[in-house]
């Protein structure tokens, strides 16, 4: 009996394994001996200038080879001349390795510039610099801007949406769950607005190559997915510690929020980088206004959990405060430091993969509390609120 399980277990591999076996001999056969068959075209070389730093008396360019053969680059020219640069570590790039072009040149504050650059089979790829700007040196006083800004953007105006608690409190259930619904209306708007920021940053900085809409969907389902689970046994656990389930959901609404406005930071960082100070300051005060909602989207499932005593609640209202707060002052250091279009298309994926997988959760919330279909007025107004309230604070960015 234990010999015919054995045999079977073998088989049921056997039958699992065999598939994959197949497609890998198919996978080898198309990129060697099949490779020559398939070969309907000359392949197009592809270079991205991915940063461009202007520093003492040289230009900094970023170049990463996004085509499918190798390349060499050969010369630079700024403004359509010719200049010498140095590249390191060589100039000589396979599939996806990056070099760091340095052509010395005196460049002028807030002047425009188009920088090129030519490979060996004549190919000239440029991009062009609206207003040339310092590199930011990271030295303590810009450690510190940055963590004001953050602060500023990010936990300040989710403390002060934190005070709606409790008004919201005293209030019935069918306000209360407009409040949640609030809630839905707030973070769908917030989950929308971290893929678009995806996808423009994708669109505008980031090589075909990377197909930009596909990874960004694909980071946001993974997002979706994993955090979903892993709220799902926070939950489930909550019973059984002394985490109760208000609490868990007010936790993963913060996590959440975070990690969108970790993007947020990012995008103020990157633009305090470039030297485009009149639009960080718009995003600055734009996102200030429209995060002070996104302390009611924690407040509304700490709102009825009467097992808190004022002490703890105060305490649990800061510490998710800063856990949705503070990573915009990482997402600053890390944009105006060491900005990279392909971890901030992640990075704003992750957050709107984290906000969706929310909203699931305070719908099934409000669906155990009796408005099994969602369709009750309180629910689609606030879902209705919720969104405009956002787009109208959102306008100033």
């Amino acid at each position: 009996m234990e010999v015919n399980q054995k045999s079977s277990k073998g088989k049921m591999i056997a039958s699992g394994v065999i598939p994959f076996a197949f497609v890998i001999i198919l996978i080898a056969y198309v990129f060697g001996p099949g490779a020559d068959v398939l070969d309907m075209g000359v392949p197009l070389p592809e270079i991205s200038m991915e940063k461009i730093d202007f520093v003492d008396s040289e230009v900094q360019v970023t170049v990463r080879n996004t085509g499918p053969v190798p390349v060499e680059v050969m010369m630079a020219d700024i403004n359509d001349r010719i200049h010498p640069a140095a590249i390191e570590p060589d100039r000589f790039l396979d599939r996806y390795e990056t070099a760091l072009v340095r052509i010395p040149f005196e460049w002028n504050e807030a002047e425009p510039y188009i920088v090129g650059l030519t490979i060996e089979d004549g190919t000239r790829f440029e991009k062009e610099v609206e207003a040339a700007a310092p590199a930011l040196e990271p030295s303590m006083e810009l450690f510190g801007l940055f963590a004001v800004i953050g602060t500023y953007v990010g936990i300040i105006p989710v403390m002060i949406g934190l005070l709606w608690l409790p008004f919201i409190r005293r209030i019935s259930k069918s306000k209360y769950h407009f409040f949640l619904a609030l809630t839905v209306g707030l973070l769908l708007f917030l989950g929308i607005d971290a893929i678009e920021e995806a996808l423009e940053v994708s669109d505008e900085s980031l090589a075909g190559s990377f197909n930009g809409v596909l990874l960004t969907a694909t980071v946001v389902v993974l997002s979706f997915i994993g955090l979903y689970y892993a709220g799902q046994k926070l939950i489930d656990r909550a019973d059984s510690s002394q985490l109760t389930k208000p609490v868990a959901i007010a936790l993963m609404i913060a996590i959440g929020i975070g990690l969108h406005n970790f993007g947020e930071g990012l995008m103020i960082g990157a633009a305090i980088g470039i030297g485009s100070i009149a639009f960080s300051t718009y995003l600055i005060v734009g996102f200030a206004l429209h995060n002070t909602t996104e302390g009611i989207a924690i407040a509304g499932p700490l709102s009825k959990d009467k097992s808190l005593s004022n002490k703890s609640l105060i305490a649990k209202l800061v510490a998710f405060g800063l856990i949705a707060g503070s990573p915009a002052i990482f997402g600053a250091w890390i944009g105006g430091f060491s900005y990279s279009p392909f971890s901030s298309v992640i990075f704003l994926a992750i957050g709107a993969g984290a906000i969706f997988q929310v909203i699931v959760v305070i719908l099934r919330m409000i669906r155990a509390e009796g408005d099994k279909n969602l369709s009750s007025g309180s629910v689609v107004t606030g879902i209705a609120i919720g969104m405009l309230v956002m787009y109208l604070t959102s306008i100033l960015v």
